[in-house]
């Protein structure tokens, strides 16, 4: 159901959708908890709390009602819902769906305790049948948060009490859709798809809540019209079937190309879709549908200014992919955040490829800290994986930048991603260090700002000549990608004394224009250069590196960067 009169109405999970739901977004009672005195204060069991706040927004926001940027270690929600008779039937599970909720969330049901999740970025649901009653019900929701402990991935929120350089102002608490679901006693919990143009198959294996013996059913549709179907028991909680397509239609940049399908286990429903595409590397490039792909590709933080983490509205994610597109770009690292389902459905839908990266700062070079990021890095492979927009993993982002990395653990997490994900490239570290040259792709970060001698750099790199940190590149090599370059200061913002931004900043605009000519072409006409990723698509508070301001406004014309991007690259066919 969509009630237009909260915020974010839509349905948050486009790719496993039900249709009996209710959003809770809207306004929560709230109470801040900055000396940690609520547990003994018992507010878990609470009828009430002091404040009010509206839900998705964190609390620092201004769509929240309360935007507060202090530092709080712990934030406590209550709302009250009534639960129909329909609902609690025997037959029936209610189940409470958080789309994301930073750091650590324990949740309360009228006083008890039914169930906690460790992780800033990654969804969760808990079943909360038992503690309920038809009629009113009192949810309570108490989040821990405390990033200056540097044991938990924190991404670009800001470790001091205000932004400064690539920092931000911090999010805390529910920052995503929150919304109860009714199913069936026996449900499908979570599936995962894996493609094959080459035998026109799609394979479906799930986890289900069900008996041994249960069948789970799914059709494929494309435009309407039924192109396949297939079904499988139900075995120690997991079924596994394989669809027969009588129409291959390939998922494509710039156009999509979704297949709808439907899930059934006895009464329980779920609508999706799958897109069908064949990706692959060679030596110089990623390989889509059997074609070259140059990887022309935006760094998107997915900021902004009045719900920070949160867009205000599903047209604010849309929009996002639309500008990059109009600039020419094909698709976006989703840099140090991982971003809503939505807004990756929306990147299915229209053809946009992007890399999946976990907000990896914020986190001390130990064992201990790492307990939580690989849990939740291993949530959001499993939650995401379905999406034929992601083309490439990559779980850290310059971990040598606080003087040391962990190899023993960047090794392990790649090869936790491998198995979790066995179809996709991926990039164990980006930056510089990568660990005994496992990576499926070699990446950099390259700031340099004259054109010249960064176009003189990567025409080294092709013969091996020593590139940063007297690291000897192997030749032939992988595929090599430039992951971050660009960074161009430009700031249009008046009285912003603070602006920041990567090297001097151009005196002219068309001084600017033609640094990102140099620094851009020097990469695309490169036939040793799979991709690169320019910073970035806006600018985020006091980092104005942006094409559009903060507020999304073009800072020049867009269509001089679409002619500059979409040139014919090096290495494209």
């Amino acid at each position: 159901m969509i009630n237009n009169c909260i915020p974010r109405p839509e349905y948050p999970r486009p790719q496993f959708a039900r249709d009996k739901w209710v959003s809770l977004n809207g306004e929560w009672q709230f109470e801040r908890d900055k000396e940690l005195t609520g547990v003994d204060r018992r507010l878990y069991e609470a009828s009430s709390l002091a404040e009010r706040i509206t839900v998705p927004f964190c609390m620092e926001s201004v769509l929240s009602g309360i935007g507060d940027t202090e530092f709080c270690r712990r934030v406590w929600y209550l709302k009250k819902v009534d639960i129909s008779k329909e609902w609690l039937s025997d037959s029936k599970r209610v189940i409470l769906n958080i789309g994301a909720c930073d750091y650590c969330t324990r949740i309360y049901v009228n006083g008890q305790k039914m169930g906690k999740h460790i992780g800033g970025y990654s969804s969760f649901s808990v079943d909360i049948t038992s503690a309920l009653t038809v009629g009113e019900n009192t949810i309570v929701i108490s989040v821990d948060d405390d990033l200056l402990t540097c044991a938990q991935p924190s991404g670009k929120q800001s470790d001091k009490p205000e932004s400064y350089e690539c920092f931000y102002t911090r999010t805390t608490g529910i920052w995503q859709t929150v919304w109860l679901e009714s199913v069936p006693a026996e449900y499908i919990s979570k599936v995962k798809f894996t493609t094959d143009n080459h035998t026109k198959t799609l394979s479906i294996s799930a986890r289900v809540m069900a008996r041994d013996g249960a069948l789970l059913t799914a059709k494929a549709y494309w435009n309407g019209r039924e192109v396949g179907q297939g079904a499988g028991k139900v075995l120690f909680g997991n079924a596994q079937l394989t669809i027969m397509l009588s129409e291959l239609h390939t998922w494509e940049l710039g156009s999509g190309g979704l297949y709808d399908l439907e899930l059934c286990l006895g009464e329980d429903i779920v609508k999706s879709y799958f897109g069908m595409r064949d990706l692959t590397l060679d030596d110089t490039a990623i390989v889509l549908n059997g074609k070259k792909v140059f990887q022309r590709l935006v760094l998107d933080q997915g900021f902004y200014p009045d719900g920070i983490c949160t867009a205000k509205t599903e047209q604010e994610l849309i929009d996002d992919i639309t500008r990059s597109m109009a600039c020419g770009f094909n698709g976006a690292r989703l840099h140090q955040k991982v971003f809503e389902p939505l807004f990756l459905y929306h990147c299915d839908r229209l053809g946009y490829m992007v890399w999946g990266e976990h907000a990896s700062f914020g986190l001390i070079e130990s064992g201990d800290a790492y307990k939580g990021f690989i849990s939740e890095w291993s949530e959001i492979v499993e939650r995401d994986i379905n999406h034929p927009s992601i083309i490439g993993w990559c779980p850290f982002n310059e971990t040598q930048r606080l003087g040391k990395q962990d190899n023993d653990l960047i090794r392990a997490v790649f090869e936790l991603t491998r198995r979790l994900d066995p179809t996709r490239p991926i990039i164990d570290a980006s930056g510089w260090l990568h660990v005994d040259y496992i990576t499926d792709i070699m990446d950099w970060h390259d700031y340099d700002q004259n054109p010249e001698s960064f176009r003189k750099r990567y025409e080294a790199v092709a013969n091996g000549e020593l590139l940063f940190n007297d690291w000897r590149l192997p030749n032939p090599i992988s595929p090599r990608f430039i992951s971050e370059y660009g960074g161009i200061k430009w700031d249009v913002a008046s009285g912003l004394g603070d602006a920041w931004g990567y090297g001097d900043a151009p005196k002219t605009e068309e001084e600017f224009l033609e640094r990102f000519k140099g620094l851009t072409e020097a990469l695309l006409f490169n036939p040793y250069i799979t991709g690169f990723c320019y910073t970035q698509l806006t600018d985020v508070e006091q980092e104005t590196n942006g094409l559009y301001t903060y507020d999304r406004k073009e800072k020049f014309d867009t269509s001089y960067f679409y002619k500059i991007l979409t040139q014919k690259a090096a290495i494209e066919d």
